[in-house]
């Protein structure tokens, strides 16, 4: 049985795109033009496996139908899309669940593609944390795994090594390095001489940063190697919330 679909979007255009491609591959497709008709042909779930979502639509948004849709079933599998998204919205996302978080346009290899990759994947409980994680979801189709994690004791920078699934299906291992002066700008912005969970901090830092990259350029970084050179606003958003949680936590 193939599994059955719902795509919530206001634009007609891209509900069609998307239905077409995903029921030429065999899918099952139903369609919504808005948050609330999205949640009441949702129901209770049982009849959906995955949800394809808009975020900017008249009156409820999709991070705000998510969580409705969340809190009846909270292993739906749910793809966001956007035109208008950052890596910030995507972060909230992720945090709320999402399975995968595409940027508009896309083709419709990309969504095929996301589509299967979701479906195939369990459900995913993750642990909260201040610090969040990409692991095990996809930014555009790009799915991040750590692989190993190297503290330099020479040069004191820090070397992580992720495995990217990518769209196509291939997997590719990927190098982000992070400075010792970087670093030191990160501890100077936030006004501190120990950065929280220390090591957990710099490659979760890492991590948001490929995470950014992959989310503005869709494309691995050349050479397969990213360094950070500077905190990017992105960045420098990350960091502040990981400080104010911190700031706030009993431990504190």
């Amino acid at each position: 049985m193939s599994a059955k679909i719902l795509i919530i979007d206001d634009e007609t255009s891209v509900r069609t795109m998307m239905r077409l491609a995903l029921e030429h591959t065999g899918y099952t497709v139903d369609i919504a033009q808005d948050g609330a008709e999205g949640i009441e042909k949702y129901g209770d779930g049982a009849g959906y496996d995955l949800v394809l979502l808009d975020q900017r639509m008249p009156g409820m948004n999709g991070m705000e139908v998510h969580q409705v849709i969340r809190q009846k079933n909270p292993d739906a599998k749910v793809i966001i899309t956007t035109a208008f998204g950052t890596i910030d919205l995507a972060s909230r996302a992720m945090a709320s669940g999402a399975a995968d978080f595409l940027r508009k346009p896309f083709t419709a290899d990309t969504l095929r593609l996301s589509v299967k990759s979701a479906l195939e994947r369990p459900s995913d409980k993750r642990p909260n944390s201040p610090m969040g994680s990409f692991e095990r979801t996809t930014i555009n189709g790009y799915r991040i795994e750590l692989m190993t994690e190297i503290h330099d004791r020479h040069f004191g920078e820090v070397i992580c090594k992720y495995k990217v699934h990518q769209p196509s299906g291939e997997d590719a291992m990927v190098k982000v390095i992070l400075p010792t002066y970087v670093m030191e700008l990160v501890k100077a912005y936030a006004d501190t001489e120990h950065v929280p969970c220390q090591n957990r901090f710099w490659q979760a830092m890492s991590e948001e940063a490929l995470a950014n990259h992959l989310w503005q350029e869709a494309e691995l970084p050349a050479d397969n190697v990213l360094k950070i050179t500077e905190l990017s606003p992105s960045l420098q958003r990350w960091i502040d919330g990981v400080m104010t949680v911190e700031s706030e936590s009993p431990n504190a």
